[in-house]
């Protein structure tokens, strides 16, 4: 039979136990990617509502994590930005397998168990095999101009319904215009099927990995992601450059990176915080 002390000392503990559930958990932990254990984020290193960096590490490896409030939803432009910020800083230093935008747990113990203990060792092999390599972009984009000259010198039709509309106003040539414009954009799509080929090839000596991307715009030439070893950068920017010196006028090209690399290891996010 429990004592009146007894009695007392359990209606406190429940008391306690139930002020705990009753407060609602106004913080969580963000994640950012996954890095060998030994990596320590600069003292400046700033993630998502000015957070502070920091890492969670479990056995060798760890994850890049900032404390992040629960009642402030996610997902400004702001946000997206110190996002990429903190993995591509890491890139430039160390393996980072970077976790999809948007993923919070309750702690650093959800942290380690749910996440890093949980898949140890296809993390463990992910970031061996990124040992060393880093993710960069090519992209370009047509000069309106320049390319429209090159489509009505090569092709015959888009030449003729140019003419046709020259004189006509904009009523009478509607028909014409929008053949031109099917004409046009036709056109490009070969040339950009054409020119991210010549773009893969010219970097086929220093990556066995590419990733083809979609255009995000009706006159892009090329947008390709590879995965290049980061002591190779000074080669992948004179092999870019050389593309630019040929393209000059025609396309404007520019090389992005080094970042994580978004393309080829992005992991699923953990069950997030409801």
């Amino acid at each position: 039979m429990a004592t009146s002390e007894q009695t007392k000392k359990q209606k406190s503990e429940n008391t306690e136990k139930s002020e705990k559930s009753d407060k609602k958990q106004t913080a969580g932990v963000y994640v950012y990617g996954i890095v060998p254990a030994d990596v320590e984020p600069g003292d400046d290193a700033t993630g998502i509502a000015d957070g502070k960096v920091e890492v969670v590490a479990s056995g060798d490896i760890a994850a890049l994590v900032s404390e992040v409030s629960v009642d402030r939803p996610i997902g400004k432009p702001e946000d997206l930005r110190a996002h990429a910020n903190v993995l591509d800083g890491t890139s430039r230093v160390a393996p980072v397998l970077p976790l999809r935008f948007g993923a919070v747990l309750t702690d650093a113990d959800a942290v380690k168990e749910e996440l890093l203990s949980a898949h140890a060792d296809e993390f463990a092999a992910a970031l061996e095999q990124l040992e060393g390599n880093a993710q960069y972009v090519v992209k370009g984009r047509y000069a309106e101009q320049a390319i429209l000259r090159e489509i009505l010198d090569e092709n015959e039709q888009a030449a003729q319904l140019r003419e046709e509309i020259r004189d006509k106003s904009e009523d009478a040539g509607r028909q014409a215009r929008m053949a031109l414009g099917e004409v046009v954009n036709n056109a490009i799509a070969g040339k950009r099927e054409e020119d991210t080929r010549k773009t893969v090839d010219a970097l086929g000596d220093l990556t066995d990995f590419v990733n083809r991307r979609e255009p995000t715009h009706e006159e892009e030439a090329v947008q390709v992601a590879v995965l290049v070893d980061v002591d190779r950068q000074d080669e992948l920017e004179q092999a870019v450059g050389k593309l630019a010196e040929e393209w000059d006028g025609r396309v404007e090209l520019k090389l992005l990176g080094p970042m994580a690399a978004y393309d080829f290891v992005v992991t699923q996010n953990p069950a997030a915080q409801g």
